[in-house]
């Protein structure tokens, strides 16, 4: 068994379906709009909490290690006072990207059809819904 730094090994991280692995990762709230904010540029800390808006500290700081620790970002601390710490997308991330795009596309064409069919859904299911159309 080839050891992964000193106390883990691969077998410890493979999971039995890659595909819930890493949806579980990228499928959050946040995961894709940092990918995108990153494309094609290095971000720090601070504009990247202002580039999302309504993310707070916590959740980005997170996100952000859960993106780095899967290899999708690159962290950079320069030595300086107060540190200096940057993102930008590693080639995991870069590579992501593409089938990202045509997600985010898939979903912008069918979101209308998936709203519509929910409310089809709530007002056959429950027709006294507020959310039922009249």
């Amino acid at each position: 068994m080839k050891e992964v730094g000193s106390h883990a090994t691969a077998n410890e991280f493979e999971q039995p379906c890659p595909i819930r692995d890493v949806l579980d990762r990228i499928g959050d709230q946040w995961s894709l709009l940092i990918l995108e904010a990153l494309e094609g540029r290095t971000l720090r800390f601070s504009e990247l909490l202002r580039e999302l808006g309504d993310i707070s500290k916590q959740m980005l700081s997170k996100t952000l290690k859960h993106l780095e620790q899967d290899g999708y970002i690159q962290r950079t601390v320069y030595p300086e006072v107060p540190p200096r710490v940057e993102y930008n997308l590693d080639d995991l991330g870069k590579s992501f990207l593409v089938p990202m795009k045509q997600l985010v596309a898939w979903a912008a064409v069918n979101h209308r059809a998936i709203c519509n069919a929910r409310v089809m859904h709530t007002e056959k299911n429950n027709p006294g819904s507020p959310y039922a159309p009249r």
